[in-house]
């Protein structure tokens, strides 16, 4: 086996071919996982050092790789993180090939601990799935080695496993739920001009996106805060990235001609990634715009044949109301001295 870390600024683009065929065979592959997240990521929200650790069979075939960043604070503290921790990529992981999951933790402990490790104070380790080997795995091996390790549940992700039919995800609903989304959908169709679209079109997208910005700058000044320039760089480049390779889907609800409330999802592996929204709390509030565009997301997943639909971080009441179950994920610090309770 043959491990190489790569700094440079072109790193990216070198494993491109490579990366997403890798990462289609690694059990937990998700879209924040891909090549064009990860590289988009790191081209505007990315900071410190790249260290893009890759693992290969002698024959040179790829079987791993820990897309790996140090970061450095203003005391000096060096931590090495995920590229794309912690706000906004909601999973992430190694990307590794069945059965080479040890291997590549040990290389990447082997790397740390070697005598021409850079310096480091922690590991954080960020959004790891309660499905993955690789937050209970790399920290008792961590230990093994005399590290100090520990993990946590960070965050609670709602999802809502998909039924065959409309019906049939109604049904797993209580009644006062059903009936709520039967007659806010058939308010806004009775009271008002209503239509709901998927952006489709490539001409327009640019101009979609900067909508569904503004809708989401609206909805609360949590939101405006957080839409930054730097931040609606990155929403705007990345949905073209995704747009390319059919993977986004742009939601918008419109009422009586006027733009109400958005979603921005991803369509990936079959399943449906609830990333954000927005909407308009001037206009249209008594019809629940958002609500309705929810539902009926959640129906053309069905009809569409998707698995999951899944809410990502966030343990907002009104996911569970729409029928989602809870799953975690999890952190990993790491650290060569003692860590604090």
């Amino acid at each position: 086996m043959n491990v190489q870390v790569l700094h440079e600024a072109n790193s990216f683009e070198q494993l491109q071919p490579e990366w997403n065929d890798l990462l289609q065979r690694s059990p937990l592959r998700t879209a924040f996982l891909t090549w064009e997240w990860q590289a988009t990521w790191w081209k505007h929200l990315g900071e410190g050092e790249l260290h893009l650790l890759t693992l290969r069979m002698d024959d040179g075939a790829l079987v791993g790789i820990a897309p790996l960043c140090r970061v450095t604070s203003q005391t000096g503290q060096h931590t090495f993180r995920w590229v794309g921790c912690v706000d906004v990529s909601d999973y992430l992981d190694v990307i590794v090939s069945p059965g080479y999951e040890t291997a590549l933790y040990a290389a990447i402990l082997d790397y740390l601990t070697g005598a021409n490790a850079p310096a480091w104070h922690y590991v954080d380790l960020c959004n790891i799935r309660e499905a993955s080997p690789t937050y209970e795995s790399i920290a008792r091996m961590a230990q093994q080695r005399g590290l100090y390790a520990r993990t946590s549940v960070q965050e609670i992700c709602p999802v809502i496993p998909l039924p065959a039919t409309w019906e049939d995800y109604l049904n797993t609903l209580d009644k006062k739920q059903r009936h709520e989304i039967r007659r806010k959908i058939r308010r806004i169709e009775s009271d008002a001009e209503t239509r709901w679209h998927i952006a489709n079109d490539p001409a327009r997208l640019d101009d979609d996106v900067d909508e569904f910005i503004r809708l989401h700058r609206k909805s609360n000044p949590e939101k405006d805060a957080f839409m930054d320039e730097s931040m609606v760089a990155f929403f705007r480049d990345v949905c073209r990235v995704f747009f390319r390779c059919g993977w986004l889907s742009l939601a918008f609800i419109s009422v009586n001609g006027n733009r109400a409330a958005s979603m921005l999802n991803f369509d990936y592996d079959n399943r449906i990634l609830v990333y954000n929204s927005g909407y308009d709390p001037e206009q249209y509030a008594a019809f629940s715009p958002g609500i309705v565009l929810l539902a009926y997301c959640i129906r053309y997943a069905i009809e569409t044949r998707k698995e999951q639909f899944d809410f990502l971080r966030g343990d907002e009441e009104y996911k569970f109301r729409f029928g989602a179950m809870r799953t975690t994920i999890h952190n990993v610090l790491i650290s060569p001295e003692p860590l604090e309770p």
